[in-house]
């Protein structure tokens, strides 16, 4: 009965987000542009951009940080007029909650919102005042395996440390003295284990993932940390172009990228 249930809600979530309208959003630069398709499964970033979007916030400001096979991020209302030289990426940030989606990843083209760290941002709040697009490179699989051990196996440790390591000389009594309890103190142990696992921040590439990090390729260890609110769906080789520009030191290339960007009418 549960499992139909979720099946049910599952099928009704997808209904609800079929019947919603598709927005697109066009980013102009001196070098091209990028059409962007935005995710309804990002309700309130989508909602959010398109908002300043119509507030013309995002026009005429730069991509101010370009980094080759990682990302190119712009947005920033302190970059508008910015003079070469000038630290950028401070503008007043308007923050909102964090969408997470095993449906919207970093692969290559995807549009992300940026934060503040988690010293300072807990919940990883995003800051929707700006983005950042998606180039990242390809990977193998193993090196995907490698990135979610990374993740995950400190996780394990510490879940190990806090429920079976304080009962671990008691078991070793109980296996000789009552095994019955012993059984049943050991799955008390593990059901606690997979439970604070399962709501962790672990990290687990779906099928889907892997093989758009394989073939299409992106920034897989990003996963879960910044949400993606949407991807590009025409103008892959602007991204390309603005990737390969020649930066300074602070990653701002020497020759400035201007964005307009403007709701695509369909």
């Amino acid at each position: 009965m549960k499992y139909i249930t979720l099946l049910l809600i599952s099928i009704l979530t997808q209904l609800s987000l079929a019947q919603e309208p598709i927005y697109y959003v066009n980013i102009s630069t001196n070098l091209g542009n990028m059409k962007i398709k935005l995710y309804n499964e990002t309700p309130s970033h989508r909602d959010n951009f398109l908002r300043l979007v119509g507030k013309k916030h995002f026009d005429g400001t730069l991509f101010y940080r370009v980094v080759k096979g990682f990302v190119i991020q712009g947005g920033s209302s302190d970059s508008r007029n910015a003079a070469q030289g000038r630290a950028i990426g401070y503008g007043k940030a308007i923050n909102i909650d964090s969408e997470f989606s095993k449906e919207c990843y970093h692969k290559r083209g995807a549009i992300c919102a940026p934060r503040q760290p988690e010293d300072v941002n807990h919940f990883k709040m995003s800051d929707i005042s700006q983005f950042y697009i998606v180039q990242g490179r390809k990977y193998k699989l193993e090196e995907l395996t490698n990135i979610e051990k990374a993740t995950n196996n400190p996780i394990k440790k510490e879940l190990k440390q806090q429920f079976y390591i304080p009962h671990k000389e008691e078991l070793a009594r109980l296996k000789t003295e009552n095994p019955k309890e012993f059984n049943k103190l050991l799955r008390q142990i593990k059901d606690k284990i997979n439970f604070h696992y399962s709501i962790s921040d672990k990290k687990e590439f779906t099928e889907s993932q892997k093989q758009d990090y394989i073939n299409i390729g992106g920034t897989p260890e990003l996963d879960g940390d910044y949400t993606v609110f949407g991807e590009v769906v025409e103008g892959l080789n602007v991204l390309n172009k603005i990737a390969a520009l020649e930066v300074d030191r602070a990653s701002r290339p020497h020759t400035d990228v201007k964005i307009k960007v403007t709701v695509v009418k369909l």
